[in-house]
């Protein structure tokens, strides 16, 4: 497998539509978020996984607010992976999600945090009682967090998604 793994371009905001179609079982709703985010100016970072010409996999990360007691703060959605259902299980998803933490650390992000599977994401070092410390309408057992700074100030308190999050049920 030859899959590489780069920022999103111009040209390929069509193919990142229809690749999240195809790997969210036909739904629009996380196309249309990735879609939104991008309009809005929320994406931080969009990478892909490329397969020669072909898109296979595609990860969206996007700006958060974090109320803190000394006011907003920024931090990561990481939301959403997708990859093409014939290429699922082969490590695309991982080195979608590797390569975008370790950029996110490089620009000096510190926190992200991520609705979804606790088996899967922990994996990434996302903690569901680290979620705890970052409140907000997706709480729950599946809601996650993960400190990429090693800095004393490491920003706490209620999340605030993007609006564009009002198109996934």
């Amino acid at each position: 497998m030859s899959v590489v793994v780069r920022r999103e371009g111009a040209a390929d905001v069509t193919a990142i539509h229809e690749l999240n179609v195809v790997a969210f079982d036909g739904r629009d709703e996380e196309a249309d978020l990735v879609d939104a985010l991008r309009d809005a100016g929320d994406l931080v970072l969009s990478l892909v996984a490329v397969d020669g010409t072909r898109l296979v996999g595609h990860v969206a990360f996007s700006r958060i607010t974090i109320e803190t007691g000394s006011g907003p703060e920024g931090g990561i959605a990481l939301a959403p992976v997708g990859v093409l259902p014939p290429r699922q299980g082969f490590g695309i998803g991982r080195r979608l999600i590797e390569t975008g933490l370790d950029e996110l650390r490089r620009q000096g992000e510190s926190v992200v945090v991520v609705v979804g599977n606790p088996a899967y994401y922990t994996r990434f070092g996302f903690s569901t009682e680290l979620g705890e410390d970052y409140p907000c309408v997706y709480s729950g057992s599946s809601y996650m967090a993960l400190h990429l700074s090693t800095s004393e100030h490491v920003p706490a308190g209620a999340v605030r998604y993007p609006d564009a999050f009002g198109l996934v049920s």
